[in-house]
């Protein structure tokens, strides 16, 4: 080859390990580093095509995390195996002119493919403490036999490629480690509340469905958003953790299926059975009065007649209590009979007048709507406060710096009615505002609990629209939710959200 030619050649090759070693300190994400990796050492040593095998330290076997012409198929070769086995034992390159005739070549893997194997070059990749981390393979070189100066090209770049490895699997490994800790974390706000399992994982996927929706689709406020992975990660993040401050709230508010507590009620169902025994022994002693004092029949069948209309009456105010006590809407006739408890008395064992009702049990079942009271519904609205506290405790990187605001803003509302910074118009973000959709949406069809019954998919759809026309939630993303089916899509496992969720691991 002329020495000009071979110089530019030369000189080809250098600017490309140049770029390779660019490209290898800048990213960060496993996959797209390995296929990096292999596409350019095939390029730099004219391979026909490529492998990149690395060592499994939990199994002893190397594995190929990118194998070029291979598809989906995964080729596993216990270390000291084959020649990348033997390359990861040795640490040493192998280069193979034929490599049929080299009794260590396994022929398996070419039998199974329909491919011919000629030459093979094996280079090791070393970290800095020199440990084997992975083997670079490459096959049929296109003019002629691989030589010592592609054995050097593919050490400098199997240096290079071992550090970017070894800090890609560093990173996939705190990656790991960190969804492992929120996984946990949602199991922990979960163990609060059993009642609400599965609720931060599924709007978490309502999220990303919604949110790759508006890159897919658009709507005309929404039209140039696009969502990166690394936005998608945060704000999934954001969506797995938004109730983590559900922790702070005590438990009995926090899974309270009725206005009075379990206690509250059998108190309460006590005083009236006292009541009620009370009334039959004032309706004894009565009738013992009257026949001592010569009563008639009908005096004494008057007396009975007084004693069930009273006892009747006990039984149905009781039934109203119950009625109250529910978490459905007070009907207005129901609240004014309450009232009147108050001033039902009732005989104590004091023999003094006591209410039936209690001032105190009277503003609690008088509550509209719901089981909370306006005090334990702050507690409750306090969750977002709690976890906002909690998440700004964490050392979010750059890419995952807004998981805390985003997460803080699920139960703000357009209007400047939401909580618990009251913030209005503009001042929610977009992902603030897919997630109050798809944790609506949750709340309401998500299977019984004991305060509400689930509601139907488009019964949920039209609440979402009656919040969209009051002007609490986006308009434009609840009417894209509903149209392109995101709800129905997401908890179907669709394809297309799958694929691009599963990007986020």
């Amino acid at each position: 080859m002329p020495s000009d030619q071979r110089r530019a050649e030369q000189a080809s090759q250098l600017k490309t390990l140049l770029e390779i070693a660019k490209a290898l300190t800048s990213e960060r994400e496993l996959d797209r580093l390995l296929s990096l990796v292999v596409e350019a050492a095939a390029k730099v040593v004219s391979a026909d095509r490529g492998t990149l095998f690395i060592v499994d330290q939990e199994t002893g076997e190397l594995w190929s995390k990118v194998a070029q012409g291979m598809g989906t198929s995964e080729i596993r070769v216990p270390r000291g195996q084959g020649i990348a086995g033997a390359v990861a034992i040795t640490g040493e390159i192998a280069n193979l002119s034929d490599a049929y005739a080299d009794p260590r070549f396994n022929p398996a893997v070419d039998r199974a493919t329909g491919y011919s194997t000629h030459n093979m070059l094996c280079v090791p990749l070393s970290n800095s403490r020199g440990d084997v981390v992975g083997v670079l393979q490459l096959l049929n070189k296109r003019d002629g036999n691989f030589d010592s100066e592609d054995e050097q090209l593919l050490l400098a770049l199997g240096g290079q490629a071992a550090a970017a490895l070894q800090n890609a699997l560093l990173n996939e490994e705190i990656s790991n480690l960190f969804e492992g800790f929120v996984q946990a974390s949602v199991v922990a706000i979960e163990a609060r509340d059993p009642t609400t399992a599965g609720h931060s994982e599924r709007v978490a996927r309502l999220s990303i469905g919604l949110a790759q929706t508006v890159q897919d689709v658009g709507t005309p406020a929404w039209s140039q958003v696009t969502f990166p992975l690394g936005q998608l990660l945060e704000l999934r993040y954001a969506a797995l953790l938004h109730d983590f401050g559900k922790v702070g709230v005590r438990e009995d508010v926090l899974v309270k299926a009725n206005k009075l507590y379990p206690m509250q009620r059998e108190l309460l169902r006590a005083r009236f059975d006292y009541a009620k025994r009370s009334l039959e022994v004032q309706h004894l002693r009565r009738t013992m009065l009257m026949l001592q004092h010569g009563a008639t029949s009908a005096d004494i069948a008057e007396q009975e007649r007084w004693f069930r209309e009273q006892s009747d009456q006990l039984d149905g105010l009781w039934q109203i209590v119950e009625t109250a006590n529910r978490p459905t809407v007070l009907a207005a006739q129901v609240s004014s009979t309450l009232e009147q408890l108050q001033h039902h008395l009732y005989l104590g064992p004091d023999e003094r007048d006591h209410p039936l009702l209690t001032a105190e049990e009277c503003e609690v079942l008088s509550i509209p709507r719901g089981t909370l009271s306006a005090v334990e519904r702050l507690e409750i609205e306090r969750h977002v406060s709690h976890t906002y506290r909690f998440l700004a405790q964490i050392p979010w990187s750059r890419a995952l710096k807004r998981v805390p605001e985003i997460a803080h803003g699920h139960h703000e509302r357009l209007t400047g009615s939401g909580y618990p910074l009251g913030l209005a118009g503009g001042e929610v973000c977009l992902e603030a505002r897919i997630m109050a959709i798809a944790d609506i949406y949750d709340a309401l069809t998500a299977a019984d609990r004991p305060y509400k019954k689930a509601v139907p998919h488009a019964d949920a759809l039209n609440i979402l629209r009656s919040e969209a026309a009051s002007g609490h939630v986006d308009a434009e993303l609840v009417d894209l939710f509903a149209a392109e089916k995101v709800a129905e899509r997401s908890n179907s496992g669709d394809p297309s959200i799958a694929k691009r969720v599963s990007g986020l691991f």
